[in-house]
């Protein structure tokens, strides 16, 4: 088993499942579980090595985050924004931000989504607009950003406009998040994921320094699709997984424990139950298994890379509805109550269907890319 696995055993045991309950039931920020993931050096487990990071690639961080999402989502949600948002740090941030993460002194995310274009990350509706001042050369940001997980919680923002000068559709910037101008709109009180601290955030005269765009101007999208989505896709899938396994374990545990006095029997025995739960683990490995391939796929460069990431993350969420369902299913009345530990893992399960790029839209792309044509 790969060190960074055992230290992350180690956290899960002492904090991630321990608080998992509290964090859901009070849609509480985990910060005691960033706090110990970071004592544990797993916040810089893809920095590079020459900053002082793990040097680890997407596989890592897929396992990582797949695990996390076995005992907490929410957790393992910020983390895969974390992760994902180093992905644009490590190729066009400066080498400060990037000893910082390395070191474990700083949590960035994701600030993409926007009320305008919604789902449609790729199309930011922010403006960046230039001014000189005595201080130097600097950009004002307008935005009304959607959702941002760990708003108000995170060090910073990977944070989308339309491009400054430049043609294109949006450029990046590393935005701390206690830049001026910047307001958490509001806490999170969602359905599931009800730690993660997902909120919108707006901007009005935001000032950052124009040395704070990640990659050129107008190249945003490129950064996106080529940095961001492989990354992303590929760790909110193994999300996904992860809550499939974490249901499936409890539903077979209740199924085992609880009895039928009048038959001499547990539930388990009942055939019913366990075709119900036979498919559900079928399609949690098909899932897995598909995953697998994409992030090997992605590995070595392969020519059909992209494709497999499109589909990891619809087929992971599609198949974590499917099976959280089938547990609910299986554990009957007791399943409402959350002692038996399904109910969370069914309301988790929703988000990756809805969470930009949503399945739909992944199906459009898979679509497309299957008849030859662009993707946009």
């Amino acid at each position: 088993m790969p060190e960074y696995l055992n230290e992350l055993a180690g956290v899960v045991e002492s904090e991630v499942a321990p608080n998992a309950s509290q964090v859901d039931t009070e849609g509480r920020y985990p910060r005691a579980n960033i706090d110990a993931l970071k004592r544990a050096g797993l916040l810089g487990l893809t920095s590079a090595e020459s900053v002082g990071g793990m040097g680890a690639g997407v596989r890592a961080a897929t396992d990582v985050v797949g695990e996390l999402a076995r005992h907490c989502a929410s957790t393992a949600m910020i983390v895969c924004m974390h992760y994902a948002a180093t992905a644009v740090i490590e190729a066009h941030g400066s080498d400060e931000i990037r000893t910082a993460i390395a070191a474990n002194r700083h949590v960035s995310t994701l600030a993409f989504s926007e009320k305008g274009s919604r789902s449609q990350f790729w199309a930011p509706l922010s403006t960046a607009t230039g001014t000189d001042t005595d201080a130097g050369d600097t950009v004002a940001l307008d935005a009304e950003k959607s959702w941002i997980t760990g708003a108000g919680e995170a060090d910073s923002y990977v944070w989308s406009s339309r491009p400054l000068r430049a043609d294109g559709p949006s450029t990046l910037w590393f935005v701390p998040s206690d830049t001026s101008g910047l307001k958490v709109d509001g806490p999170f009180d969602g359905l599931g994921l009800r730690g993660n601290g997902s909120s919108p955030v707006s901007a009005t005269a935001a000032t950052i320094s124009r040395s704070s765009m990640l990659g050129v101007d107008g190249g945003g999208f490129d950064v996106m699709m080529g940095t961001v989505l492989p990354w992303f896709n590929l760790m909110n899938a193994a999300m996904s997984v992860g809550v499939m396994e974490a249901s499936i374990t409890a539903a077979a545990s209740h199924l085992g424990a609880s009895r039928l006095e009048h038959l001499d029997e547990t539930l388990a025995d009942n055939p019913v139950n366990r075709l119900h739960l036979a498919r559900a683990r079928v399609t949690a490995d098909a899932a897995a298994a598909l995953v697998e391939r994409a992030v090997t796929a992605v590995e070595a460069g392969a020519d059909d890379a992209m494709l497999g990431v499109l589909e990891a993350k619809a087929a992971a969420g599609d198949a974590a509805i499917e099976v959280t369902d089938a547990c609910m299913r299986v554990c009957g009345g007791a399943a409402f109550r959350k002692e038996v530990g399904v109910e969370r893992n069914f309301r988790d399960a929703r988000a990756a269907a809805v969470m930009a790029p949503t399945s739909d839209v992944l199906y459009d792309f898979v679509g497309k890319a299957i008849c030859g044509m662009p993707l946009f």
